[in-house]
Order: C-alpha cells, then structure tokens, then sequence
C-alpha cells in the first residue's frame, strides 16, 4: 500500500483482483499507485480486475490515465476490467470524455445502500 494521499487495498479471489481505492487520486499519487498496482497484476494475471471507486473523494486527470493505463495492460493480458462504485463526479468525467462507452462500470447495490445511511 502507498503512502501517499491514495492508498488502496488489494483482494484476490476466484482469480478476480479487486483495487479498493482511498483518498485522491492526483498526479503525485498516481504514479506510485501504478507502480505498485501493475506489479500485483502482472504477478496475479486475473481474469478480471475491478477498480472500486466508491471511496475516492478527488480525482483529476491522472486517475484517468491511472484507469485507462489499466484497463490497456487488462486489454494486453486477455483480462476483464470494470470499475465499481464510482461517484457522480467520476461518472460525468467519463461521460464528457467519451470513456463509458469503453469502460464497464458497475455499482453494488449494498455499497450504495451502505453510504446513503451514513
């Protein structure tokens, strides 16, 4: 995990790798984040890897490199890629960019359900 004002968890099940990312994502925190994230990718091959934004408060454009960047080395290695719980903020910015249409997004309806009750 990265000390930076990014940090994320990392789980591998059923050769599914989920990125639980904190925090922001800017361009001081992106490159270590990539650094470390493609490390455990390239490590663990998945079939599929999701990205869960549900608890990302900041995002400028080098989360989406960091997203795209991603989704490119999943392309590569034969893999799935999805983004999970992303805000209204991070939605729009892939809207106005044109990137969902390319990248599936997902929302789990008990993590949507959890952050409306707090």
């Amino acid at each position: 995990m990265t000390k930076s004002n990014c940090r994320y968890e990392s789980r591998f099940e059923n050769e599914v790798l989920e990125f639980r990312l904190l925090g922001e994502i800017d361009h001081h925190s992106a490159v270590n984040v990539r650094t470390e994230m493609d490390e455990e990718i390239c490590r663990l091959r998945p079939k599929k890897l999701i990205l869960e934004l549900g608890k990302i408060e900041f995002m400028d454009s080098s989360g989406l490199g960091l997203i795209m960047g991603r989704y490119s080395l999943m392309q590569k290695l034969g893999g799935a890629f999805a983004l999970r719980n992303p805000n209204e903020r991070i939605v729009k910015i892939f809207e106005l960019a044109g990137l969902s249409r390319i990248v599936r997004i997902e929302n789990d309806p008990e993590e949507v359900k959890n952050e409306s009750e707090q």
